[in-house]
Formats: structure tokens, C-alpha cells, sequence
């Protein structure tokens, strides 16, 4: 399922890219040069962001590099520095030391509050601390975990291997796998968060069918498009303005919006009146259940925790694997490993004679974990996340802060720093999560894409198990090649860090018993 990359960082990029974009096109007219970029008279970096804008992750992170401590404090005439950190001690101090003095801050929470609420993803302080220790429960729980396997293999089993059957039989055909698997994410994650199907990766008759989730994943995209599109406003708040004339990009998202939280209520309120007619309705796994049976809350609240949920599911498993088979066309040998691997299992458990695994398999698949978390190091989904400093504070690395300032660190940049991860951070090299063989966890702090601290990622676990699933079943089954395998796909910032034009692959059926299956 989707779940689940961190249920608190996902917002964070509309927000850097605002800063950033405020960063770049407002410079003073007096040159500085401390921070390692190039200015001009009353332009100032704005001609360096222009020449660099096509590979900007690349050039933010040849700036950081230069720093002596991976930390660049941006100063802005009238307005509170940024500072841009990919010091893992510095991520470790904001996220997990002095956690309480950084927050998501005020301008976040305002920005998505007509799509969010004050859901767990939306919020700080007291309100978040009970949202989070009571999902926190949950998610901890075997029959949630049981309730994910099983809806993983079944997208998998029922559409996701037929779909890829289907593109194999025309040895001319393409697939765009990106979009496939982000189809396979929504209809996951809409069925864990509240026992819905979409509908959106079937095909043939289930595919032209009738199916109000189908209006709703519409709707919940365009709505977390324009929500994001909030922080782009050169003028902060003129969307303040287009929302009270109900013009515009403003009333799409108010219309979108309402249909995402109609949907989500009526959902509610059924559920609720067949709990009240059934007690045995609550052996419903899915999460809505789950804090409906044990939890007074509000619908609003329900409402606002689902929607929270499936916004933290709906794309960061599918970018993370689209980069990921993508890295795996040129690396054959790293694709042997896994294959490897996924027969040994398969060999190790014969009474499993179906097309998926179980959790205890993908347990036993230490070299696909350390393929999977290297190909995150270098192209994490979330590639940057803010905080904001309550009180005045100095970072470990001697950076000072004060009130109000904004503290952001790189995930991407850090993958690719040398006194982060070795001379050999720009590699894709499994094995460097590896150590006799069984997978080695980094810190937190040294590999924040599941975030760290007490807001780490509460999905991490069901995030690699349907990763997992999908990369071991359609390995052990199909050849899958990337298109234009030797050139980098374009990466695009959204909400996470995808492929600009898709992954157009094509598809073959491996030879041997495990294509029979």
C-alpha cells in the first residue's frame, strides 16, 4: 500500500519551492559570493537560477557541496534567512534533539488547511502529539500489517501482473509504468485507509464501468495539485484574494475539495450506521474502522485523518519504484542479485505455490531491501523538508538561528554528498546497506526519507512491504526495460519528485517456472 512515506514531510515541498523561488528572484543588489553562488547588480542569483532551473537539484546540490559544513544561510533584504543544511548533525538536532523548538510552522498550516484540516499531516503541537500517539497504535498493530498484505497481493495478483501480461504479448507495445504504478498506489491506499476501490488500475469492462471512486481520485488530484500551488504565489497572498472572489484556480480547488470531502463524509456516515445496526462491522481492518471502533472522534476528524493518509500514499511508493526500475534497466547485474534472491526464498518455502509473497518471504529479501533504500538514497521521493525555529538556536555545526528563520534540509542532495556517504555516493551500490549479507540500517538523520524523530514516517514499514511486493513479483516474472535506459529521466518536483514524462518500458515474460506461475 502506499501509506506511507512520511506522513509529515509530504508538504514540505510546495513550501521550499516557494522559498526557493523568493530566494533566487530576490537578491540584493550588492554582490555576495560567501554562499558559493555567482550574483549580479539588482539581480542578483536570479541569472544563475534561469541558466541552472532545467537541472536544479543537480546545481543546488554542486552549491552545497562547497560549503565547509553542507550548510548555506541565504540572507534576504526585509525578510528571514533560510538556511539549507544536508549536515546530518544539523538534521538531527532539528528533527530529533531539539525537536520541539521547530516546527511545521504557521504559513504550512494555513496554506492547506481548506484541503487537510488539522489532520496529523497539518498540524503542531498538542494537536498533533494525540493525533500521532493514536495512529501510532494503529499502525503498530499485526492485523493492520495483515490488512496491507493483503490488499498489496491482491492489486497485484488481479490487475497489476495481468496488466503487465497484456503489454507483453505485443512485443511492439510500451507502458508507461510510472502511471501504472501510480494508479496500483491509489487503489491501495484508498482500500487500507477506508475499504474503497477506485478502480483506477483495472481494465477491460471492470475499467469502463461506473465507479464513484473513480470522480473522487480526479478530484483528490486536482485538488492536491492546487493546494500546492498555494506556496508558488509570488504575491503570498493572492490566492487569498482569488478565494474570496471564488475565481479562478481557487474555485477549481474549492470544487474539487468539496468533492473529495463529500466523498469521504458519506463513506463516514455509512460506516458509522452499520457499526451502530452491526457490532461484527468492525472487524473491518481498513483504518477509518479502526478509529471509528476505538476513538470518539468527529467526522470532520475521520474525515481529515483519511484524506491525511491517502495524500501521504498516493504517489511516494510509485515515484520511489519508477526510479527504481528504471536504475535496474542499466544495472543488470544488481537485477541478477535480486532474481537471485527472490528464487532462493521461493525455494525455501514450496508450500507457497501462489503468484505473491508473504510477509515472512519478503523478510528473508535483505539484498532487495538494501536495492530498494540505495535507489532512495539517490532519488528519494520527498527530496526536501522544512522546519521552523520557535526560539532562537544554534545548529551543532555552529549555524545560528533565530526566531522565525527556516531551517531546510536536501534529502536529494545529501545522497551525493561525500563526507555523507563516501567516495562513492554518486553509485548505485546495494551492497553499502549491507553487511554479512543482512540488511544494516543507516541513521535517520544520515538518510532522512522516511523523515526522523518523533515525526519518523509511521507507514516506513508498509511502505517497503508493498515496494517489496511489487519489485519481487513482477522481477520474477517479467523482463522490464526502460525505453531510453542510458539517459536520466527529467525529474519533476511536485508533492514527490517524479519522472517528468512517464517511464515508457517495455515488457517481456521471463522464461521458467516462475513465469508459469
Amino acid at each position: 500500500m502506499e501509506l506511507l512515506f512520511s506522513l509529515e514531510t509530504l508538504c514540505a515541498i510546495p513550501l521550499c519551492i516557494w522559498l526557493l523561488f523568493h530566494l533566487f528572484a530576490r537578491r540584493p543588489s550588492k554582490p555576495q559570493t560567501s554562499h558559493g553562488l555567482k550574483t549580479y547588480p539588482v539581480l542578483g542569483c536570479l541569472p544563475e537560477f534561469i541558466k541552472n532551473r532545467h537541472r536544479f537539484l543537480d546545481w543546488m546540490t554542486e552549491v552545497i557541496r562547497k560549503q565547509p559544513s553542507y550548510t548555506l544561510t541565504f540572507r534576504r533584504p526585509g525578510k528571514a534567512p533560510i538556511i539549507i543544511t544536508c549536515n546530518p548533525a544539523n538534521v538531527d538536532h532539528v528533527l530529533k534533539s531539539n525537536f520541539d523548538n521547530y516546527n511545521k510552522g504557521y504559513r504550512s498550516i494555513s496554506l492547506l488547511k481548506d484541503f487537510l484540516g488539522r489532520g496529523i499531516f497539518n498540524s503542531d503541537g498538542e494537536l498533533w502529539k494525540v493525533q500521532r500517539k493514536t495512529a501510532s497504535f494503529e499502525f503498530n498493530t499485526k492485523s493492520l500489517r495483515n490488512f496491507v498484505m493483503d490488499a498489496v497481493r491482491r492489486e497485484i495478483g488481479d490487475r497489476l501482473l495481468p496488466l503487465l501480461s497484456a503489454v507483453a504479448e505485443d512485443e511492439q507495445s510500451t507502458l508507461d509504468l510510472q502511471d501504472a504504478l501510480e494508479r496500483f498506489a491509489f487503489d491501495n491506499v484508498c482500500k487500507v485507509a477506508f475499504n474503497e476501490d477506485p478502480a483506477c488500475l483495472a481494465t477491460g469492462d471492470a475499467a469502463s464501468g461506473p465507479v464513484p471512486g473513480r470522480e473522487f481520485a480526479r478530484a483528490f488530484e486536482v485538488a492536491s495539485n492546487l493546494s500546492a500551488g498555494r506556496f508558488m504565489y509570488a504575491v503570498p497572498f493572492f490566492w487569498k484574494i482569488k478565494k474570496s472572489l471564488n475565481v479562478g484556480t481557487e474555485r477549481r480547488l474549492k470544487e474539487s475539495i468539496s468533492v473529495v470531502h463529500d466523498f469521504a463524509t458519506k463513506i463516514i456516515r455509512s460506516r458509522k450506521q452499520k457499526m451502530e445496526k452491526d457490532s461484527d462491522s468492525n472487524a473491518n481492518e481498513d483504518l477509518l474502522s479502526r478509529f471509528m471502533a476505538n476513538y470518539y472522534t468527529s467526522e470532520e476528524f475521520l474525515r481529515d485523518i483519511v484524506v491525511s493518509f491517502i495524500l501521504a500514499g498516493r504517489d511516494t511508493t510509485s515515484s520511489s519504484l519508477a526510479w527504481f526500475f528504471w536504475l535496474l534497466s542499466s544495472r543488470p547485474d544488481v537485477e541478477k542479485k535480486i532474481l537471485d534472491e527472490v528464487k532462493a526464498v521461493r525455494s525455501r518455502h514450496t508450500t507457497n505455490t501462489g503468484e505473491t509473497f508473504s510477509y515472512d518471504e519478503l523478510r528473508e529479501m535483505q539484498y532487495l531491501h538494501a536495492a530498494l533504500s540505495e535507489s532512495m538514497r539517490l532519488y528519494p521521493p520527498v527530496v526536501v523538508n522544512s522546519r521552523t525555529a520557535v526560539e532562537d538556536d544554534v545548529l551543532p555545526d555552529g549555524t545560528f538561528v533565530l526566531k522565525g528563520w527556516v531551517v531546510s534540509y536536501h534529502t536529494y542532495s545529501m545522497g551525493r554528498m561525500e563526507g555523507v556517504w563516501g567516495p562513492d555516493c554518486m553509485e548505485f551500490l546495494p551492497e553499502r546497506w549491507l553487511e554479512n549479507g543482512v540488511f544494516r540500517p543507516e541513521s535517520p538523520s544520515k538518510y532522512p526519507v522516511f523523515h526522523a524523530g518523533p515525526r519518523m514516517c509511521l507507514g516506513k514499514e508498509m511502505a517497503y512491504i508493498q515496494m517489496k511486493s511489487i519489485a519481487a513479483c513482477v522481477l520474477e516474472r517479467f523482463e522490464i526495460e526502460a525505453v531510453d535506459k542510458e539517459k536520466r529521466p527529467e525529474p519533476m518536483l511536485s508533492l514527490t519528485m517524479r519522472i517528468r514524462d512517464g517511464l515508457p518500458v517495455r515488457v517481456r515474460k521471463r522464461g521458467g517456472a516462475a513465469a508459469e506461475r
